[in-house]
């Protein structure tokens, strides 16, 4: 007998808020009691041509439905992506070159099959629909939601307020978000918190163009990135991608606190309530340490994308390099003149972004030149080989000629 109750509860782990939970049970119990699929959108703009863990909390838990009887359409926004999603956002996004948006769909096609099954996933794309609106089909969608309620979406509010631009395209983006759940006919959607106006346009014009069904809505929170204070984004530099090599990957993941650990596990592991607890508990009451735990983690997120022989040949190079002293197995090499600068060897290894952070890194011990770590700031290298080295991780080879 399968337990809905306790397969609800694993589903809203994590979750921010769901709207009409009650449709959401009654798709589960109707899949097992009458075997009937249901469908769950989610909706990706690709700006960038890579996806990060971050973009993967709703595609985990998406990737748990199509367990309990979900077939997930995972949209492409192929043509809002040339709009750009306002929200959050204090300006107007730069347009996209449609080129640009289509080989970054080609990458997201590629890269998301590493959480989801593709055997229940169907790719789709809005400018199927969008581009079949039409003049009369866009100044019907248009007709069907007020200027004085799409001023009251915040971030709206305060752009006009303030008396910033907001373009009548930013006004479309919700609308076409919206009619993306009228063409697709899902039964869910989902998306972080961020997106609960554009989620709710989606029941709204559901209703509205009387397709026969009202979406529910499933929000994720936006996931912590490694500096465990804002949201995981490329911009910050806080992020891992999903197309990291395995060894970063791991490594990134171990750098993470011990508080962080437990909001990553809650949103991005697959394993269970049950599981998660009794790691907890162990770790509470002292019989397995909070770095296991974390090693664990970071096994399970590197396998997922690159595979278990490669989440553990990453544990052991990390191993190798913390654990016991040793160098990389392959560096990235840079050769220059001598005599060389050291503080322009980091800047021109790329282990310090600039000359004022090689000298703050110096100054701060953390260093090394073949395993000795340095001090003087106005050392020159003559010819020869030289492993770099700045704190824990960063290490390269640099030839001097």
């Amino acid at each position: 007998m399968v337990d809905i109750n306790r397969i609800i509860s694993e589903l809203k782990r994590g979750v921010a808020e769901i709207i009409d939970e009650e449709r959401v049970v009654s798709l589960v119990k109707n899949f097992y009691e009458k075997g009937e699929n249901f469908y769950v959108k989610a909706g990706f703009d690709p700006t960038a041509p890579d996806l990060h863990l971050g973009h993967s909390v709703v595609l985990t838990k998406m990737a748990f439905l199509q367990k309990h009887g979900a077939i997930v359409q995972f949209l492409i926004g192929d043509f809002t992506g040339q709009i750009g999603d306002p929200s959050g956002k204090s300006a107007t996004r730069k347009k996209l070159d449609k080129a640009q948006v289509l080989k970054n769909a080609k990458t997201y096609e590629e890269q998301v099959f590493k959480i989801l099954d593709p055997e229940k996933t169907i790719i789709m794309f809005n400018s199927t629909w969008c581009n079949e609106l039409g003049a009369a089909g866009i100044i019907e969608l248009t007709s069907t939601f007020a200027v004085a309620r799409m001023l009251e979406r915040d971030d709206f509010e305060k752009r006009y307020k303030a008396g910033n631009s907001i373009s009548i395209s930013e006004f479309m983006y919700p609308l076409l978000q919206g009619y993306d759940s009228v063409a697709m006919k899902c039964d869910i959607e989902m998306g972080g918190t961020d997106q609960k106006f554009n989620l709710l346009m989606g029941r709204t014009l559901q209703r509205t163009y009387n397709i026969g069904k009202e979406q529910a809505v499933i929000m994720m929170p936006l996931l912590e990135g490694l500096d465990g204070v804002n949201k995981m984004s490329k911009s910050l530099g806080n992020y891992i991608g999903v197309t990291d090599p395995a060894n970063d990957m791991f490594a990134k993941t171990l750098s993470i606190s011990d508080e962080l650990m437990w909001r990553w596990y809650e949103l991005l592991s697959i394993k269970s309530n049950d599981e998660i607890s009794k790691l907890k508990d162990s770790v509470n009451n002292g019989t397995y340490h909070p770095k296991k735990a974390k090693e664990d983690l970071a096994l399970e997120i590197t396998a997922r994308y690159h595979g278990d022989e490669m989440a553990q040949n990453a544990k052991a190079e990390f191993d190798k390099i913390h654990s016991e002293n040793k160098i990389p197995t392959e560096l990235d090499e840079f050769s220059t003149n001598a005599p060389a600068w050291v503080v322009e060897a980091l800047v021109l290894c790329k282990l310090s972004p600039t000359n004022s952070q090689a000298r703050r890194d110096i100054n701060a011990n953390a260093v090394s030149i073949n395993q000795q770590k340095i001090s003087d700031e106005q050392l020159k290298l003559g010819v020869g080989e030289y492993i770099l080295q700045v704190g824990k991780r960063k290490f390269a080879k640099l030839k001097v000629i």
